[in-house]
């Protein structure tokens, strides 16, 4: 079917892997396509280039957290609680908010389009999280830019607390030569060692990296040869975290080639070091901007 902010954007139902998808495109090329598993980001195109990394071997068996693209995190991030890895979030179906789809322009723009998908808890995810709580993923596309929402309503009669984040695969024509800029003076966890420090100058990859920043008070770039990406996040995502497996975990993962490193790069909007604290019948939003620069 066809958006309404502009006559030649379009939303439609896709298909992808086998996956039922939802398919956003923009009259001059730009396009998302976002799986209904784990409400997932799995393409983003524009200017002509692909600017997601999705693994050749990811799995796609509607119970399996797909490696690459925009995973949601949530309600933990990675095994830092009892939940299973990454939370759940990520490996359940979530829904079209159909009231919130038939408006698919961002708000104050008539040249792009938006899809909104929602998870609410079940008797499944009380099981693991006792909480009840609605969670809606909003993915906007506009010329040369994507920005991914997350918001999450407690409503329940008490409060809930959760870590996560929004576990953006960014694609590179080649790992060792790019170049993250911004996070310099920032405080930093390095897990690789389990050290901590502040963060200086450009950051470059040589190796296993996965580094937990405290979030910049702007914007990040990315250098990756002729290619520059601006990374932005809310200021309620209190973290930023930077991660590739390098060389010897890469080759341990089994839904990665064993150079796929070498084409990817996590820059993650994400709450790992505090919980976000959410008090009953209260709300909580944090997103993530990335434009081609």
């Amino acid at each position: 079917m066809k958006g309404q902010g502009s006559a030649a954007s379009a939303i439609e139902h896709h298909s992808f892997q086998g996956q039922p998808c939802i398919r956003l495109a923009l009259p001059w090329g730009d396009t998302v396509i976002v799986a209904l598993h784990g409400a997932q980001v799995l393409s983003w195109q524009s200017g002509g280039r692909e600017r997601l990394y999705l693994s050749p071997k990811a799995l796609f068996d509607s119970r399996s957290a797909i490696r690459g693209g925009i995973p949601v995190c949530f309600p933990q991030f990675n095994a830092r609680g009892s939940l299973p890895k990454h939370g759940f979030a990520r490996t359940l179906p979530w829904a079209l908010v159909p009231r919130l789809v038939a408006g698919i322009s961002p708000p104050g723009s008539d040249d792009g389009a938006q899809v909104c998908l929602q998870l609410c808890a079940t008797h499944s995810t009380r099981a693991l999280w006792p909480h009840a709580f609605e969670a809606v993923l909003t993915v906007s596309l506009q010329p040369g830019s994507l920005q991914v929402e997350l918001k999450v309503d407690n409503t329940d009669v008490q409060p809930l607390q959760f870590t996560g984040a929004l576990h953006t695969y960014l694609a590179v024509d080649d790992i060792a030569g790019a170049r993250l800029e911004g996070l310099q003076g920032q405080r930093c966890w390095n897990a690789v060692t389990d050290q901590t420090g502040l963060a200086s100058g450009c950051i470059g990859f040589n190796g296993e990296f996965d580094r937990v920043y405290a979030a910049a008070p702007s914007a990040l770039t990315l250098h990756d040869g002729p290619h520059c990406l601006q990374i932005a996040q809310s200021a309620s995502f209190a973290d930023t975290v930077v991660w590739n497996p390098g060389t010897g975990l890469c080759r341990r993962l089994g839904d990665m080639p064993p150079d796929g490193f070498v084409r990817m790069l996590c820059v993650e909007a994400a709450q790992v070091m505090t919980p976000v604290e959410v008090a009953a019948g209260q709300t909580w939003q944090g997103w993530q901007r990335l434009t081609v620069l």
